[in-house]
């Protein structure tokens, strides 16, 4: 008997189909039919119409903590999402062997602005080797499907310890540890390697992330060492490497890459650099060769204070600023060396930096003092014209005034809906970057998915609903190799997201207090979701999440080879 049936829904495949009226059966986890169904379910739903999708695939997010402490890894799951990828970018939490564990979470802290007092209140290390992890997740019984990246930053931390971060040249007995540790964590079923060369990828007290000070042949060595089978792909945050040297790995170790940098997120004040690194990846396809592009759909925003400048920490400036607290970046920032030499370093940018000098693109969001309310909303650039003064010196002033902890708001890449089109109907991107469970200081970028429905399908046209969910569910997951997700077919897993399409979307940031220790994070939720189900349970009803005890996510073991490795000769599709 079916367990559940869902009657009378316009069903958007994921595969690029016309949507059509009909009704879709689960049983055991999956879908069993869809069509004209007779037979009851043990549950029956009538969807009146509304929208029956595949869940989400979100490629890139930080849940490799938070998931030890909250099997509903909040907030994706109320946001469409039915499957995550962890490890992004080399960071995670595993392996940990006890004496580096504080370390690794010192850093994770830094490099993707996670309240340190929740880390250790609430990570339960009880692993520590991967393959002890992901029987730890499956304890944990998830809400949402996950898969493992292994992570070069965290494999060199647990072979090298604070030397990974200083030594950029591991000795041949400490590359073959690093070597003997990814094979062992595909082995035991990660979905591939991630690691980053970001200039803005820096950890506690200012040091470089691990991967980010080696050169390219050690991430090449351990890639290498992933094995000879096809499974398995490589995520690189890539800094300054280009297509090409990234080609070179794809070609060589016969595997798809996906590179993730704000370089390649459109830039107003260089539309053109980010298509044309688009196009290398293009070129690259039609020689066989796949390295694709993780583009977000959402412009890269960030709340932060001058306390704890994020955006900035990439600057000359900040190298050793980023580690200071409020009682030394006070009268740091007073002085006219520091800010000279911020001065010089916005005036030649480097590609890939998150703050480009686009001061009209910084908002006031909260002055601290009544005095400063008439500032709110308006962006530094226009303060300053108004006052004839210097953009750095007007927001350092502000902040300097107000304790550091004027409240902003920047959105400093892929702000423009034409340029950031462009990119997302370009066949080398993949959407993704959500960075969901990272950042929660300053943003919430979980509901991508959402967003992407209201605002590139509904409200632009940029792409029909057909389309616009196929980019969400069964192009990324057939890119990753995950198999018999992101899609509604006989046989497919029974992820399932059940929306209204004239008014899904994502509500603003708000502000909880629900981290271990009562840490804050900022979240969003759910506008116009009627449902959410993994493996065919409901886990969100629209309102809350629903499940009693355990989650029916799935934690991922078995890969296909990506898609991308069957197209090769020129086969990449036009944009």
């Amino acid at each position: 008997m079916n367990q559940l049936v869902i009657r009378g829904a316009t069903v958007v495949d994921g595969l690029g189909n016309e949507p059509v009226r009909a009704d879709v059966a689960v049983r055991d986890g999956r879908v069993s039919a869809v069509g004209e169904i007779r037979d009851r379910g043990e549950r029956e739903i009538d969807a009146d119409g509304l929208a029956l999708a595949p869940g989400f695939i979100d490629l890139h997010t930080h849940y490799d903590a938070q998931i030890t402490w909250d099997r509903t890894l909040s907030p994706s799951p109320s946001l469409g999402v039915t499957t995550v990828v962890m490890g992004n970018c080399g960071f995670g939490i595993v392996p940990a062997a006890p004496p580096v564990r504080d370390l690794i979470l010192r850093n994770l802290s830094v490099v993707e602005g996670m309240d340190l007092d929740a880390l250790r209140a609430g990570v339960r290390w009880e692993f520590e080797t991967f393959g002890e992890y992901m029987a730890a997740l499956r304890e944990a019984a998830p809400c949402a499907n996950v898969a493992v990246l292994a992570g070069h930053s965290v494999i060199r931390t647990s072979v090298m310890g604070e030397a990974a971060s200083e030594r950029a040249e591991a000795t041949a007995e400490e590359l073959a540890a690093m070597q003997a540790l990814v094979a062992e964590a595909m082995e035991g079923g990660a979905i591939g390697l991630g690691a980053s060369y970001s200039l803005n990828h820096s950890g506690y007290g200012g040091v470089p992330m691990p991967s980010t000070i080696t050169d390219l042949a050690e991430f090449d060595a351990l890639v290498g060492a992933m094995g000879t089978r096809p499974e398995g792909i490589v995520q690189l945050a890539s800094g300054a490497k280009t297509v090409e040297e990234l080609e070179t790995i794809a070609g060589r170790h016969g595997r798809a890459v996906f590179k993730a940098t704000g370089a390649a997120m459109y830039n107003e004040q260089a539309p053109e650099r980010s298509v044309e690194m688009f196009e290398a990846c293009r070129a690259a396809h039609a020689r066989g060769n796949p390295v694709y592009i993780q583009i977000p759909c959402q412009p890269l925003s960030f709340d932060f204070t001058l306390a704890n400048a994020y955006p900035f920490f990439s600057h000359d400036a900040f190298s050793e600023a980023k580690a200071y607290g409020p009682e030394r970046l006070i009268p740091l920032f007073r002085t006219r060396e520091f800010r000279d030499r911020f001065r010089a370093s916005l005036a030649n940018p480097r590609p890939g930096l998150i703050f480009q000098g686009n001061w009209n693109r910084v908002v006031v969001a909260v002055p601290a003092l009544a005095k400063n309310e008439p500032l709110t909303d308006r962006t530094i650039a226009d303060i300053a014209a108004e006052r004839g003064a210097d953009p750095l010196d007007v927001m350092l002033d502000l902040g300097l005034e107000e304790n550091l902890e004027t409240m902003f708001i920047g959105q400093f890449l892929n702000v423009g809906d034409e340029g950031v089109a462009r990119l997302l109907r370009h066949e080398a991107g993949v959407v993704a970057l959500s960075d969901a469970g990272a950042h929660l200081t300053f943003m919430c970028e979980a509901g991508y998915g959402l967003h992407f429905l209201a605002h590139w399908v509904r409200e632009l046209g940029e792409f029909d609903l057909a389309d616009g969910v196929r980019r969400l569910t069964s192009h990324p997951a057939d890119l990753y190799g995950i198999p018999d997700r992101g899609r509604i077919a006989a046989g497919a897993w029974a992820d399932l997201l059940l929306f209204d399409p004239d008014t899904v979307g994502v509500t603003a940031s708000e502000r909880v207090a629900d981290l271990p220790g009562g840490g804050k994070r900022t979240i969003r939720r759910p506008i116009g979701v009627h449902g959410v189900f993994c493996n065919g349970v409901e886990v969100f009803d629209g309102t809350d999440y629903v499940t009693n005890g355990r989650g029916p996510g799935q934690v991922l073991d078995r890969f296909a080879p990506s898609s991308a490795l069957h197209r090769g000769n020129g086969s990449a599709a036009e944009s």
